[in-house]
């Protein structure tokens, strides 16, 4: 008996993509139906998006990233689901490793992808990213985005996880301003994780989380290695965590709830 093709669907959210999302929509055109959630993008990415004969694509406020992407799964037709970032792109090699995974005999209901990161058009190697690796393959009926986490959002899978061997390339440092914005987005964002979970400012965290940040990626996670592309990755990193200290702070203010300066807590 031959078994029926899984038909798969490839998820992406958007926010001014433009020069990018054009490369990581033809990677997934593979995929039986491309769905795009766009954050109302100013500079043609809806527009692009918009009269690609192959993407569906839907405007929707962004809260934050979990909020997006659960909305964003929501619209999928298929059990089987790839998402992936605007500035990811998913290789030749990696397309056919998706489609011999979720049309094989046995098959987990995750999987995590690695990813190869590039600085502009050069490859990162070091920095603390050389183990990373995120959910990117999953059967949407298995999974649920968790509600602990509004930014670096993770999966609840009902099921096991595997690890496919090809590599997402993820075109993460665009320019020194447009990795800054990112992080101190990211910083902000994790800040009202941080509310959410209860988690007090303390000033001792302010000052060593960041110095740690960058001494333990450019040196322990061998980000001097990379050169001069280490230094400004670890840098810009290091300042996320410095801007998520000081919108916890702000934040915390808001609520007029007094800081912990002694004995600071690890926050996630």
């Amino acid at each position: 008996m031959v078994l029926q093709k899984q038909k798969i669907s490839a998820l992406v959210i958007t926010y001014n993509e433009i020069g990018y999302i054009e490369n990581c929509i033809k990677s997934v055109e593979f995929a039986d139906e491309i769905i795009v959630v766009d954050s109302y993008s100013t500079d043609g990415t809806y527009e692009y998006l918009l009269a690609h004969p192959k993407v569906r694509v839907i405007q929707h406020p962004f809260k934050n990233y979990t909020a997006q992407k659960a909305f964003t799964l929501q619209q999928a037709s298929n059990d089987w689901v790839i998402f992936v970032d605007a500035d990811e792109v998913v290789t030749a090699n990696l397309q056919n490793e998706i489609i011999d995974t979720v049309n094989g005999p046995k098959t987990h209901v995750a999987y995590w992808f690695r990813r190869k990161f590039m600085f502009q058009e050069k490859r990162l190697r070091f920095s603390g990213w050389q183990t990373d690796k995120n959910y990117r393959l999953f059967r949407k009926s298995k999974v649920k985005f968790s509600e602990k986490r509004i930014v670096h959002e993770t999966l609840v899978v009902d099921g096991t996880s595997g690890i496919l061997k090809e590599k997402l390339t993820h075109f993460c440092y665009r320019n020194f301003d447009n990795y800054k914005g990112k992080m101190l987005c990211y910083g902000r964002l994790k800040a009202k994780e941080a509310i959410l979970n209860k988690k007090r400012f303390s000033l001792g965290l302010l000052i060593i989380k960041p110095t740690y940040r960058f001494l333990y990626n450019y040196i322990v996670r061998l980000g001097v290695l990379d050169g001069l592309k280490g230094i400004k990755v670890c840098y810009l990193n290091a300042l996320g965590d410095w801007e998520r200290y000081l919108e916890l702070r702000r934040l915390q203010q808001e609520q007029k709830v007094p800081s912990l300066n002694t004995a600071p807590q690890q926050s996630n």
